[in-house]
């Protein structure tokens, strides 16, 4: 086979690159060269134009209020016609936290006026509180109005055209016969109601209008303003306030990503299965952390909100790997990819 390439265009990394968001593009970066896929990073600052047809991946990161209001301008009229354009087209995108919320049609700060959206999501964020930066206020009162801790997400597993058609249905791009990979005889790469582990941290509400599909279901946390659902999702475009950053721990979400982003290059999808041992304990290791924490009741309130939509079913590997979970715990809570991690396919 011809070796594969995919440009990744990571936006504003001198601006938005909060909670270890380099560790998204790191993540990509590895499963692709794993796989004998070349990746091109393309860094595109303020003021940089986009061009839809050179970007296979974009990744936007996280920051405050502050960094939200210096690109704001800049990636509404600048680069936002040509990023709803490449995902119109099929190209991936992961945005996380405050880069979320400047996809969809406006943020809205607790003072001031709004800040434009790009206008891909059909969705709007309005800031609640005043924030932990207000003289008036201690920071215990601050914190109430944030929603902080372990979130925890069910991936439905639908279809990256958007459209509520389930991965291997006739109306997904991935129809047909399976790659390998998954025990269940699904692509490598597909999600299968993945349960998605992350950090939230923010006390923002993100509204979806009603042409939006959430990215999952809350088990635990808040997610967008507590109503149920999580991040939000249009083809192969992710919003989510799972930081972290979420992709080394959820390798099926990467995968999502890539999946999408090589289908839209080549009109293919194939992914090599990888042995992700690590990744899957790390993730695993945080499943159960959270489930544990939730049912011993050590949940603030606000993360309770999710917990009522129904049992989680642990993954089989998880419930294989409870007697090592405490030693694996102390070792692997957070997977990072250093640059000596030998992997093998």
């Amino acid at each position: 086979m011809a070796t594969r390439k995919l440009t990744l265009g990571y936006l504003y990394p001198d601006i938005m690159s909060a909670y270890g968001d380099r560790g998204n593009v790191a993540a990509i970066m590895r499963r692709c060269g794993w796989r004998g896929i070349v990746t091109e990073i393309h860094e595109l600052r303020v003021g940089d134009p986009v061009h839809p047809d050179d970007v296979d991946i974009f990744v936007l990161g996280n920051g405050g209020e502050s960094h939200q209001r210096l690109i704001a301008a800049d990636l509404a009229d600048v680069k936002g016609m040509a990023i709803r354009e490449a995902v119109e087209q099929g190209a991936a995108l992961l945005a996380v936290g405050a880069g979320y919320e400047l996809l969809g049609r406006f943020y809205q700060p607790s003072r001031g006026v709004e800040l434009p959206g790009v206008g891909l999501f059909d969705a709007w964020t309005i800031q609640h509180g005043a924030g932990l930066g207000a003289a008036s206020r201690t920071i215990a009162q601050a914190r109430a109005d944030r929603a902080i801790g372990d979130l925890l997400v069910r991936w439905d597993g639908a279809s990256a055209g958007g459209q509520g058609a389930p991965w291997g249905h006739p109306g997904s791009r991935w129809s047909g016969a399976p790659s390998g990979g998954d025990p269940a005889g699904r692509p490598a790469g597909s999600p299968r109601d993945e349960l998605l582990v992350g950090f939230e941290n923010h006390s923002t509400r993100t509204y979806l209008g009603p042409t939006a599909r959430a990215l999952g279901q809350v088990v635990a946390g808040q997610g967008n303003n507590g109503d149920g659902r999580e991040g939000i999702r249009l083809g192969g475009a992710v919003g989510t306030h799972m930081r972290g950053p979420c992709l080394p721990r959820n390798p099926a979400l990467a995968d999502f990503l890539i999946r999408t982003a090589l289908s839209r290059r080549y009109g293919e999808a194939q992914l090599e299965p990888l042995a992700d041992d690590l990744e899957h304990a790390a993730h695993d290791t945080a499943v159960l952390r959270i489930t544990a924490a939730a049912r011993a009741g050590n949940r603030p309130a606000i993360g309770r909100i999710g917990m009522r939509l129904g049992r989680v079913v642990l993954p089989s590997r998880v419930a294989h790997s409870r007697a090592q979970s405490a030693s694996r715990e102390r070792s692997l809570e957070i997977t990072m990819y250093g640059s000596a991690m030998p992997k093998s396919g």
